[in-house]
């Protein structure tokens, strides 16, 4: 062998391009032709379709949010429904409060990640790790409730379709993950028009309501349908009821993160256009939501299973169920389906950025043909339809989960924020320092947005407790375990790829050490054939120790065997392991213990085993994978290599 000493030339790289394209499959003609990295400028989107793909989940909780209050107060009374206004209008205060945060946020933090980076760079990694894990399942709830919700708009119109409400869910999920594997801008373009369309048709709705409400000629709902029970006894309307109603109407604000976090997809200037995207979405929201909650007062809606809310204001705005109370409830119910849409923006874009930072599987930080995070998209697909089966697609039951893990996530990126600028602060104008996520620098109103973000964790935090306490029996007390068990799946990712850092390290390597002593070759034998001759062939080159293995199972075969050998075998020893019990694998695996037992320091085994290919699928599964078998037993001990040698065996005549 060479010794090192004429390895000190220099190492030679080459590098090449390849023309491989990948080809059509019927995968491209469902998702799209595959994209190469250098589309991913021209896969970003403008702020008008922006705001349909991060809004629409924003913008759709307004078909639930009022309808969620009303439950609520439902249990006072009908006479209750009075306060559904007053609880909208602190709710839309609390709007402004995080949407400001999120402006800031989006300017400071250019590369998206939200409530994540922020409290990473901030404040620490467990908060960090709150926050993520809160955002996801955040992200995994708006799925589930979005497409619910969608489901139940859908029921107000057609009531025979209740009992396949579940269905109808899981196939709109599948839906919507295939839009989204066909890449960013073509799920934005196909969301756009059903995201204006419910805007434009919503704000139509409110308007001609208004000025119905002032020209009195405004009715009340005909037929309602009936009240959600109350369980017989009414409760007294007290503040706690209220808190509790308010908590319940703050789904409102689910979705305000969304741009903040997939700020990457927008065009340049990224963050400018994402951030007047927030504003527009903030100020459409508000309109939507206090025109709804005002109306639904007016018309004496009333919550219900069997039709919502907004099938019920809709109806009574428009007079019956003519073709603009279709075309509102079609614009609702696509929004709601879409809503999902936002989650599949968001949920792949910040998987990546926690799998970056070794928090989550390294395999969500791939991009998929279609430039867009596929693995992510899939995985975000399969947990949405198993809770929606779990919760039988019911929105009023998935909502408690769902809110406490927005509002954490606010509380942890305005705290973030504050901190933030308490840092930016203290440097001196004109200084600049980088982070992780973005640079810090002075800032002269530092203490004025300090404030801000601080009177908005607070708020956001207030928030929180009223739903750990009003919702606790709801279901928030699923939320309240499983966030920390989230928190210690990713905190348990993260150190596995440390200690396997650190252990394939090269810091502390030191040179190659020298050539192994001694290599051992085992060939396990099952018949003497070509195969057999060609794998043997193969073994001596690599070793001048090979000894090939035959387990005995019949006598009789074992005696031709030994025959053969004697005959074809080059002199190479065999053993014949005797197999009492016929079994093949287990004695193998017990000879090659054995011989690895015995073995000296710096000494290596090598399997060689003859492996039949046939070109053919079908016949391929007439033949034992003993190679596969033997790996899998094998690949957790230390020194052992396995080698397939492949027998092609040509089915047809030769060419």
């Amino acid at each position: 062998m060479n010794n090192h000493e004429n390895n000190s030339q220099t190492t030679s790289i080459i590098e090449r391009t390849t023309d491989y394209k990948p080809p059509k499959t019927w995968r491209s003609w469902f998702i799209g032709r595959p994209l190469s990295t250098a589309d991913a400028a021209h896969e970003t989107i403008s702020k008008k379709v922006g705001l349909a793909v991060f809004a629409s989940d924003a913008l759709s909780s307004n078909a639930y949010a009022t309808q969620e209050i009303l439950v609520i107060l439902a249990l006072a009374g009908t006479q209750a429904f009075g306060y559904v206004f007053p609880i909208s209008i602190a709710i839309v205060f609390l709007l402004a409060i995080v949407s400001i945060s999120y402006e800031q946020i989006i300017h400071a933090y250019p590369d998206g990640g939200g409530a994540y980076i922020v409290a990473r760079d901030n404040i620490g990694e467990v908060s960090a790790l709150v926050a993520a894990s809160s955002l996801l399942m955040d992200y995994i709830l708006t799925v589930s409730v979005s497409i619910s919700s969608g489901v139940a708009q859908i029921i107000s119109a057609f009531p025979e379709a209740y009992e396949y409400r579940v269905y109808i869910a899981v196939v709109a999920v599948m839906l919507i993950t295939v839009i989204n594997l066909r890449g960013v801008k073509e799920s934005g373009a196909a969301i756009a028009i059903p995201s204006f369309f419910f805007i434009i048709i919503m704000i139509f709705a409110i308007i001609v309501g208004l000025v119905k409400y002032f020209s009195g000629s405004l009715g009340v709902v005909i037929d309602p349908p009936e009240l959600i029970e109350t369980h017989g006894v009414l409760a007294v309307l007290t503040p706690f009821l209220l808190l509790h109603a308010f908590s319940s109407g703050t789904a409102a604000l689910t979705g305000i993160e969304a741009i903040s976090n997939g700020i990457t997809a927008f065009k340049e200037p990224r963050s400018k256009n994402a951030g007047i995207t927030l504003v527009w979405m903030a100020v459409i929201l508000a309109t939507l939501f206090l025109g709804i909650s005002f109306l639904t007062v007016q018309i004496d809606a009333v919550p219900s299973e069997f039709e919502t809310v907004i099938s019920q204001l809709v109806r009574t705005v428009f007079n019956g169920q003519g073709f603009l109370y279709i075309a509102s409830i079609l614009a609702t119910t696509v929004i709601l389906l879409l809503a999902a849409n936002t989650a599949f923006a968001g949920f792949p874009r910040l998987s990546a950025l926690i799998a970056k930072d070794g928090f989550l599987p390294r395999q969500l930080t791939y991009r998929g043909s279609r430039l867009v995070y596929s693995r992510g998209i899939v995985a975000l697909a399969i947990i949405a339809s198993i809770l929606i089966v779990i919760f039988q697609a019911s929105v009023t039951r998935l909502i408690p989960l769902y809110a406490i893990g927005v509002f954490l996530s606010f509380t942890f990126s305005q705290f973030g924020m504050a901190l933030r600028w308490r840092k930016s602060g203290r440097l001196k104008p004109g200084e600049e320092i980088t982070e992780r996520g973005s640079t810090l620098r002075f800032d002269p109103l530092w203490k004025l947005k300090m404030v801000t973000n601080g009177f908005g964790a607070l708020c956001t935090a207030i928030v929180i407790l009223v739903f750990a306490v009003t919702k606790f029996n709801d279901g928030a007390y699923i939320v309240l375990v499983l966030i920390p068990v989230l928190v210690a799946i990713l905190w348990l990712i993260h150190r596995h790829y440390n200690n396997l850092a650190k252990k394939l390290s090269l810091d502390n390597f030191g040179i190659i050490p020298p050539q192994t002593i001694r290599h051992r070759v085992i060939m396990p034998v099952s018949g003497v054939h070509q195969g057999t001759l060609a794998a043997l062939r193969y073994a001596r080159m690599l070793s001048d120790d090979v000894t090939a293995v035959h387990v005995v199972i019949e006598p009789v075969d074992a005696e031709r065997v030994r025959q053969k050998w004697e005959k074809w075998g080059e002199g190479v020893r065999l053993v014949m392991l005797d197999s009492p019990y016929r079994l093949f694998v287990e004695p193998l695996l017990g000879y090659i213990a054995g011989v690895a037992k015995q073995r000296q320091p710096g000494e290596t085994i090598t399997i060689v085993v003859p492996e039949f290919v046939s070109e053919n699928r079908l016949s391929g599964t007439l033949h034992t994978n003993t190679a596969n078998i033997l790996r899998d037993q094998l690949k957790h001990q230390h020194g052992i290599v396995i080698t397939n040698v492949p027998y092609h065996v040509h089915e047809h005549h030769e060419h």
